[in-house]
């Protein structure tokens, strides 16, 4: 699978987290790499923060298919980055992300109320765990 456009591996080296292809030399440049993905042998390309309507334009000149994440509704297929959909992140939101919970102060809350119950010895108790019918243990 290839990837094309924003690139959260390597960021850094792009500018940021920040739309790609925006300039017709960007663009130019992720189009003719979703094409040499495509005649190196990849099953599909990822078009990641690109303008749909360059994402549109890759989608219809390749023969395998793309999946959008932040690139508009003419790719093949979509993905979400599952963090995002849960709200993991707490108030950070990508602009391209729906988020359908938030999950995350949730998860944050129950950490919590975990490591409060092992401080205060309530966990583990009895019933979390099994102890031997032997009652001494030869150590050497």
């Amino acid at each position: 699978m290839g990837h094309v456009g924003l690139l959260p591996q390597s960021f850094h080296l792009s500018s940021g987290y920040r739309i790609q292809g925006k300039t017709k030399l960007e663009a130019e440049k992720i189009y003719n790499d979703a094409l040499t993905l495509q005649e190196n042998g990849v099953f599909s390309v990822v078009l990641e923060g690109i303008p749909s309507d360059l994402a549109m334009r890759i989608t219809a000149a390749l023969d395998i298919p793309t999946i959008g994440i932040g690139a508009g509704p003419d790719c093949d297929g979509q993905i979400q980055v599952y963090h995002d959909i849960l709200g993991l992140y707490g108030d950070l939101k990508p602009k391209h992300t729906k988020r359908y919970g938030n999950f995350g102060a949730e998860i944050e809350s129950k950490l919590a109320e975990y490591k409060k119950e092992v401080e205060d010895n309530k966990f583990p108790s009895l019933r979390h765990f099994t102890t031997s019918k032997v009652q001494s243990v030869k150590t050497h």
